[in-house]
């Protein structure tokens, strides 16, 4: 596949062939859905928690005797149907993971980036970077690559090229900056354009390919 290669003003420099093993993978939803649900899952803390009836403060002795008062026996004030008393079938500390083999993963990486391929998703550009870190810098280049569509952007290493672009974008709600080596199925899908330097098509497909 052929896609054009831009500068930061957005003129169009020549094309280039991305790797086919990365950009032209079959498109395999069901696994996809398998990687986002896995990545949302393991995002999860678990720390949810309530107090049973050992848990809970209070209680102690029982409110009434066993027999001649008329009323339900009773053991606790601190049992489950009373006001302040435990609860119970209810949320407590817990993991989430799920566990995906590392080449089920990279297979959904290379659908998702193959996906978006196919809707002209992937902008490539010679290189991403500014002389110094600057929200305008970042806005006007994303406006010249991308329009008003929202963009993940891939760069190939953590350098001064990175930390000015990561502190160029903290401000632009719509674009995401993010390591190649950290690329996900929730952030590639997550985004209307993902924007790739040249460098970073070698990280990819050493990664993925």
């Amino acid at each position: 596949m052929k896609v054009d290669i831009f500068n930061m003003e957005g003129k169009k420099l020549r094309e280039i062939e991305l790797p086919a093993k990365v950009f032209e993978a079959p498109i395999n939803i069901d696994l996809m859905h398998q990687a986002y649900i896995r990545q949302m899952a393991n995002a999860r803390l678990g720390t949810h928690d309530t107090k049973t009836r050992s848990e809970v403060s209070g209680g102690g002795r029982k409110p009434w005797k066993q027999k001649g008062t008329g009323r339900a026996r009773q053991g606790s004030t601190r049992a489950a149907q009373w006001v302040g008393g435990g609860r119970i079938h209810t949320p407590h500390p817990r993991s989430y993971e799920q566990r995906m083999p590392k080449k089920m993963r990279q297979a959904a990486l290379r659908s998702a980036l193959s996906a978006k391929a196919s809707e002209a998703g992937i902008v490539v550009v010679e290189d991403f970077n500014f002389e110094e870190p600057k929200t305008k810098f970042m806005a006007d280049a994303l406006n010249n690559l991308v329009g008003d569509a929202s963009a993940l952007v891939l760069m190939p290493e953590k350098d001064q090229a990175y930390e000015n672009v990561v502190r160029s974008s903290n401000n632009i709600g719509d674009a995401k900056i993010l390591l190649a080596g950290y690329v996900n199925i929730r952030d590639v899908l997550g985004y209307d354009k993902v924007i790739l330097p040249l460098k970073t098509l070698d990280v990819l497909a050493a990664y993925l390919g």
